[in-house]
């Protein structure tokens, strides 16, 4: 009879806690803006936290996918909505470093002033893979190619302006080879060419080239991170090589509107740790999509942007890049 009666009222607590049927129903959906096309990347990191997320707050959960311009649609369309906590706008650090620090002046909001960090989600290292016929099997023997074959070596990357195409610029600074860019629109172009040989090198995330490494089709010779990977542990640092370079962690974030009640973002924040503490998160992340699951508070999000904008900052400078 004891145990009957406190198995009902633990029953009934939890009912408590849970957020009634009706009242969930009745509650607007809140609106999740990502600035890349479905199936993609972000979108794919986005999903797998999303899916979980309306059973724990209580309402309906959508992402609405703004595509374009490297995510400043939907950081735009952050800017115009509301700040009452039914829009949040995840995105990869690509568009708050290097959309603000390259393009300046075009971009209509700051990310440390016009939005609110809410919570990190998930990190993955960039790396570097080199065509078979360089013969090269770690990044001394490539910088080494790259000096023995002068006007032949190159290293792609998705697109220009972003942070594989600035690692590539600081790789060559800090070893003083010639390799200039080869950016091509989207990864997938870019690992065919690099594993038909038509490119030499590549610098980009590690879903798409790690798959060709394990297959002898190409060699990735090491990551731009400050330790090794858990994703990939067999592969070394740059710094491990002795080429000191380990500003090459991608990451991404979830950020509401500037204003926003603290209520709602720390609403948020709270959700987005419970998710990812979830088995079948961490291993849909880690295991499909080659990413980190990696919980960071607001705070500590913000403290992660302003370290990298005061990083990044003084390289792009001195690059002389120009965005066309």
């Amino acid at each position: 009879m004891e145990f009957s009666r406190r198995h009902v009222f633990l029953s009934g607590c939890a009912l408590l806690c849970l957020p009634h049927a009706s009242s969930a129903q009745n509650r607007p959906a809140i609106r999740i803006l990502v600035g890349f096309p479905p199936g993609g990347a972000t979108d794919a990191i986005t999903r797998a936290i999303v899916d979980r997320l309306p059973n724990l707050l209580g309402q309906p959960v959508i992402i609405d996918n703004k595509p374009g311009v490297g995510g400043r649609i939907a950081a735009d369309t952050l800017l115009a909505a509301q700040a009452d906590g039914l829009t949040f706008m995840v995105a990869p650090n690509a568009t708050p470093t290097f959309q603000m620090l390259v393009f300046g002046q075009q971009i209509k909001w700051n990310i440390l002033k016009d939005f609110t960090a809410v919570a990190g989600l998930a990190s993955y290292p960039l790396g570097m893979g080199v065509a078979i016929n360089t013969g090269a099997k770690n990044a001394n023997e490539f910088v080494e190619w790259v000096r023995r074959n002068p006007g032949k070596a190159s290293f792609g990357t998705p697109g220009t302006g972003g942070q594989n195409h600035f690692l590539g610029v600081q790789l060559a600074k800090t070893t003083g080879i010639d390799l200039p860019v080869t950016p091509y629109k989207g990864s997938p172009p870019m690992v065919t060419d690099l594993v038909g040989g038509h490119v030499t090198s590549a610098i980009s995330l590690m879903d798409g080239m790690m798959a060709q490494h394990k297959a002898g089709k190409l060699r990735v010779i090491g990551v731009f991170t400050k330790e090794r990977s858990p994703l990939m542990p067999e592969i070394p640092t740059f710094i491990e090589q002795g080429i000191d370079i380990t500003s090459g962690e991608g990451w991404t974030g979830m950020w509401a509107k500037a204003g926003t009640p603290a209520s709602e973002v720390q609403r948020m924040q709270e959700a987005v740790r419970q998710v990812l503490q979830m088995p079948d998160v961490r291993e849909q992340l880690s295991l499909r999509l080659w990413a980190h699951p990696h919980f960071r508070t607001g705070a500590e999000l913000e403290n992660v942007q302003r370290a990298e904008l005061a990083h990044w900052e003084p390289i792009i400078k001195t690059s002389g890049f120009k965005p066309e």
